[in-house]
Order: structure tokens, then C-alpha cells, then sequence
């Protein structure tokens, strides 16, 4: 997109809305900011987005004014005449200076320039050109990509591989597609980015049930881009793969794949796309004796649905994410739970992950034009970049030793009153929770009855350390005896063993598993490594978002370059891309000087960011549009193309 072409006008045909009872409920339920962005497409009203701009505040703020009722009656009621008229208002593209401002105004923050191309697509007025569309970058007949994993990563893989004229096979170790929504089902599973934003942008579903979607609503959706795009179609089911081999002389990769019966073969493919991504190889405690244990013991990621919990003693081991939504869904039905507490976690409540979309705002998203992508931009915003300054120390901070700048101290202040708030009555459980490390040091886990949870009769949160599990029970290192008749392991993943147990075997036999070892992965922008041609990454070593959400905007920047990558192949009628060492070590130290400002490498963080040597092998220490921006296109410099 050129940098100030206008913001396409909506399909007209959606106006007049006739459904004037639906469209009056609508309005009533919709988020008025959002409602402000949609007026302004028709009337570009500079004055009435003035009269809102000292109204409109960031939702972490404290006590914000409301905005006035007359204001806010009054755009209902302009808003209602514009959207009824017939014939419909003559809707005129805006620049993308007024939509900067709108941008800005809409969340009470200064937007700045670089982010507008970036947010345009991301709230869908912008999609990206289809590569098959681009002339002169057909691949050759006979130029195969192969696919591992078939979850989100992997489902935008197939789709834009297929837009842009790749022959490709996904081969998925399931039997269905979903990667991670299809393997995590325990009681509570769900997602803590927001629905209006976790999800892909040339998809944006209005139909979301809850603002936060359980686990069955994300499967739902990543079935229903499957079933839209033909994905099973292109997909090996029940299939792992175990080996990649690259042959220098043929220019192709040698895949040995296992089905689950146990048959092995190999498919032959120009080009891989890791898509297997980094939350399935979950990882059980290092506790001795959790083999004798007689019951049920259940990671979240493999649960038993079958398995009753009526009525039992469940200790639940870990309070991540997985943990603080296991909890408050089992604990009402079990006997008594106890839960062991390993770390200790910032916890911020919010009211939206349990609360149902109405059908009201569900009305506005399907019918009220522009009103879906405003709301998807304003989503965005504050669950996006709008965080990123909570992760950058300021150097000339003096403040606690528990922050690393003002803002950062404002923000665990606000987490602080919330814990506060939750446990004056438990001055006991306040000890136990309060956290020793900045906010945003690790991952913010967010509370939808987790407190409430806690100060149940029926469970108990011991931060006691564990000696051993024995057949029914947990034995803690003063000798308390926990009894248990089932083990509930909510212990996360090992995302540092990036390749898992796959073997990955590039040019002159060099063995990925090998330099990369237990835990220090490291990559080129995530994606491509030196040596291993036409092997692409993607949730790769140092490109999570983890100041924030976003993987589903990371997974298709991803996939987008690799394409990009490969029509650079196909265009100079080579075999196949590297980068060179020089831009890998170029990056890799730029990333390792860049953790230094990061929150990240404070004194008192650690978390599975880190690896067993403290370097910050997961993190991407810049903005979302950062990341964005380095990946339009690879620059050519950085690569070697294999003839």
C-alpha cells in the first residue's frame, strides 16, 4: 500500500440496515469509541472526534470520567439516521492522515505513522497482494514445500501457499487440524489474547460467543478458515515427522515420516516449513516418585476428559496460565484441592475473559460497516504495542527495584491494589502471592475467579517445596503428607528444545539439534538458519511478542516472508536460499545488546524466556510493527542462493 493512498470505502450494499430494532440494540450494546470511527467514515466530522477526544482513555486507567450522556446519545442518534437513510450516505475513502487521527483519538494515544500501514492491514481494509498474482513468480513445475503441523501457523501456511501457486503437503501428527486448540481441552481451557484480535486478519470473525474465546470457540473458528480454504485437502493426518535431511546435489529435502501405525516413508520437498510450534512438547514436573503415583496425573495439554473429578482430592502442580484456569473450573466439584504454588505471578483481573459477546455488539459486527475492524484495531491496541513501553527500561529510573520505569511502576501498582483488594480478608494468601520480579517480566496471567478461587474452603495454596510423590500422595519436604487421587500437572512446555525430537540435518551433515543443544536456539528474523537451505522456522528463537499478544499476527509475517523467500528462489532459478553467517551473527548480536534494555534481563526475572544460561532466547525485544516491518520482504543481502 503507498503510504498515503486512501482507506477503501465499505461494500454500499450493506445500507440502509432495515433492522431498525436490531440496529437501536446495537448501538446500545456497541463500544462507543469504535462507534466514533464508524461515524467518521461517513461524515469525517473533525469536530465531533475533538468534542470525544478528551473522553476517550485507555482501559488500564484509573477512575476515567465517563463520557458525557448527551455526547454519547448524540452519536447514537446521528449514527442511527446515517445507517437508515435511504439512498445510503456517500461514503468518500479517507487519507490516512485523518485515519492516524482517528487512530490516535481512539485510544487516547499517539499513534505514530510508521505503525498506519501495518494496523490498516491488520484490521483487514488492507490484505496483503496474493504472490500468485504477482508476475513472473510461478514456481516450477514439479517445486514441492512441505509442511509440519497443521495448527494456527501451519493453517496460514497452506492457505497463503495456495494463494500463491505452491504445490504443498501439511503433514500433522493429529487427526485433525489445530495444533494446540485441538490437543488442549481441560475444564476452563482458553485463550488470554482477545477474540476480536486472535485470529487472522483476512478472516476477522464477527461471531466470536465471549471476548476471550474458551478453547472449542478457537478450534471452532481455525475449522471453519480449514473447511473455507480446502486445508484437509492438503494434509496428512496422523502422521509425525522424524527426520529432514537436505542433499546438496538434488536441491531437496528428504523427509522421513512415521503414520501411527507405524509405516515409515519419505516424501522429497524443495523447501520446510516448521510449523510445529512450541506449546507441544509439554513438559512434567522434576519431582521423584511421579511414576509410582496409582491415579489419574493429567497435563493440562493431555487431559482425560473421561476422568471424573467429583468428589476427589486433586493437587494441582503449577500456577501458570494452564493453572489459574484449571482451578477455578474444577474446584467447585472436587473434594478438595490443593495447589502447589512453584513461582510466583503477576495477576491482573479482567472482567471481559468470562463475559459473552451480546448479540447486540454481535449485531454491529456483522452488519454496522467498518464497526468489526475498528473494534479488532482497538483490541489490538491495548492487548498489542500499546503494552510495549511496560518491557523497555528507562535508564534513568530510580524508582523501586521491582520496576524498571515509571510507566512500568504504574502498571504493578494497579496489579499491586488488585491483589491487594482480593485478599484483604486473607493476609495470609497476599504473602504467598506476592510477586518478587517486575511486572512483565514474565508472562501476566489474567483472573477470571482465580482469587476467588483461592479463598475457597475446599482449596489450599501451599508454596511448601515438594520431596517426593509417592502412589497417593504428595510428600512435601517437612514431611506434610498432601493426599491425592489425582495429579493434575499444569507444568507448561518445553519451549527452549525448539526442535522437540525432530532431526534436522542440513548442508555438509551440520545437525541442527546439535548447535542449537538443550535450550540455545538461535536463527536469522526467527525463521531461517545458516546452513539448512530452504528449512524454514516459524515461531522461531527470538521472535515471540512476548511483550504483549500477537502470535497470530507473528505466524502470518512469518509465513509471508518465507513466500517471499521462495519467490526469490523461483525467480532466479536457483535451488534454494540461506542466510549468510554474516547477517546471522549481525542480528544475533544486535538481539543480544538490545536484551540489555529489556525487562527481560533484570536482576530478579526468570522465566521460560530464558534459557539455563539466562540469554533471552525467545523474546522479541522490539514493537510488533517492528517485527512486522523487517518482514515485508527478505532483503536479498542477507541471502546466498543456491544454484
Amino acid at each position: 500500500m503507498a503510504p498515503h493512498s486512501p482507506v477503501p470505502v465499505s461494500d454500499a450494499r450493506s445500507l440502509p440496515i432495515r433492522d431498525h430494532d436490531g440496529l437501536r440494540q446495537a448501538l446500545t450494546d456497541a463500544n462507543l469509541p469504535t462507534l466514533l470511527m464508524v461515524y467518521m467514515h461517513y461524515t469525517e466530522d473533525e469536530g465531533m472526534l475533538e468534542r470525544f477526544a478528551p473522553h476517550i482513555h485507555s482501559p488500564y486507567a484509573h477512575n476515567p470520567a465517563p463520557v458525557p450522556a448527551e455526547l454519547e446519545q448524540e452519536l447514537r442518534d446521528r449514527l442511527f439516521g446515517l445507517l437508515t437513510q435511504s439512498p445510503p450516505p456517500v461514503e468518500r475513502p479517507l487519507s490516512q492522515d485523518l485515519m492516524r487521527r482517528m487512530m490516535s483519538v481512539g485510544v487516547a494515544e499517539t499513534v505514530d505513522e510508521e505503525c498506519v500501514p501495518m494496523l490498516l492491514e491488520q484490521m483487514g481494509f488492507e490484505t496483503p497482494v496474493p504472490r500468485s498474482s504477482v508476475p513472473g513468480r510461478a514456481a516450477p513445475a514439479g517445486f514441492k514445500v512441505l509442511v509440519i503441523g497443521c495448527g494456527m501457523t501451519g493453517i496460514v501456511a497452506g492457505i497463503k501457499l495456495a494463494e500463491a501457486g505452491y504445490d504443498h503437503v501439511i503433514i500433522e501428527k493429529n487427526p485433525e487440524v489445530g495444533g494446540t486448540w485441538y490437543e488442549n481441552r481441560y475444564p476452563g481451557v482458553g485463550v488470554d489474547t482477545p477474540s476480536h484480535f486472535y485470529s487472522f486478519s483476512f478472516e476477522i470473525n464477527p461471531e466470536w460467543n465471549h471476548y476471550h474465546p474458551k478453547g472449542h470457540d478457537m478450534q471452532d473458528y481455525l475449522l471453519r478458515v480449514a473447511d473455507k480454504y480446502g486445508i484437509r485437502d492438503r494434509t496428512i493426518f496422523n502422521t509425525q515427522v522424524l527426520s529432514c535431511v537436505y542433499d546438496a546435489d538434488l536441491g531437496l529435502w528428504h523427509v522421513t515420516v512415521r503414520s501411527n501405525d507405524g509405516r515409515e516413508w519419505v516424501i522429497d520437498a524443495n523447501a520446510v516449513i516448521n510449523a510445529h510450534g512450541p506449546l507441544n512438547r509439554w513438559q512434567l514436573p522434576d519431582m521423584p516418585g511421579l511414576k509410582d503415583f496409582k491415579g489419574p496425573a493429567m497435563h493440562t495439554a493431555a487431559w482425560d476428559t473421561r476422568v471424573d473429578l467429583g468428589g476427589k482430592d486433586v493437587v494441582m502442580i503449577g500456577t501458570g496460565a494452564s493453572g489459574v484456569q484449571l482451578a477455578p473450573a474444577i474446584a467447585p466439584s472436587v473434594k478438595h484441592l490443593t495447589i502447589l504454588q512453584r513461582s510466583r505471578h503477576w495477576v491482573i483481573r479482567n472482567p471481559e475473559i468470562g463475559r459473552q459477546v451480546t448479540e447486540g455488539v454481535k449485531f454491529a459486527l456483522r452488519h454496522i460497516p467498518h464497526y468489526k475492524e475498528w473494534f479488532r484495531y482497538r483490541v489490538y491496541w491495548f492487548a498489542g504495542d500499546g503494552l510495549f513501553v511496560n518491557v523497555v527500561k528507562d535508564p534513568n529510573w530510580t524508582g523501586s527495584d521491582l520496576s524498571v520505569s515509571a510507566h512500568n511502576e504504574g502498571m504493578r501498582q494497579f496489579a499491586l491494589s488488585q491483589l491487594q483488594a482480593a485478599t484483604a480478608d486473607r493476609p495470609d494468601l497476599f504473602e504467598k502471592l506476592l510477586p518478587d520480579h517486575p511486572i512483565f517480566s514474565k508472562r501476566i496471567l489474567l483472573d477470571d475467579g482465580w482469587f476467588d478461587t483461592l479463598k475457597r474452603d475446599n482449596v489450599t495454596l501451599e508454596n511448601r517445596a515438594v520431596d517426593h510423590i509417592e502412589a497417593d500422595a504428595v510428600v512435601l519436604k517437612d514431611g506434610t503428607r498432601l493426599h491425592a487421587d489425582v495429579l493434575a500437572l499444569a507444568t507448561g512446555f518445553n519451549v527452549a528444545k525448539m526442535l522437540g525430537s525432530l532431526t534436522v540435518i542440513g548442508r555438509e551433515g551440520a545437525d541442527l539439534g546439535r548447535i542449537w543443544g538443550e535450550d540455545d536456539p538461535r536463527s536469522h528474523l526467527g525463521v531461517t538458519i545458516p546452513g539448512f537451505p530452504n528449512f524454514f522456522y516459524t515461531v522461531g528463537p527470538n521472535s515471540a511478542p512476548n511483550h504483549a499478544a500477537g502470535q497470530n499476527l507473528i505466524s502470518e509475517v512469518q509465513v509471508n516472508y518465507i513466500i517471499e523467500c521462495l519467490d526469490a528462489v523461483v525467480a532466479a532459478g536457483a535451488k534454494a536460499i540461506e542466510p549468510t553467517r554474516m547477517a546471522f551473527d549481525a542480528f544475533n548480536e544486535r538481539i543480544d545488546r538490545r536484551m540489555q534494555d529489556m525487562i527481560w534481563t533484570h536482576p530478579k526475572a526468570n522465566s521460560y524466556y530464558n534459557n539455563s544460561k539466562g540469554r533471552i532466547f525467545l523474546s522479541w525485544p522490539y514493537r510488533l510493527v517492528d517485527y512486522w516491518t523487517a518482514m515485508r520482504k527478505p532483503d536479498l543481502n542477507d541471502f546466498t542462493l543456491l544454484r
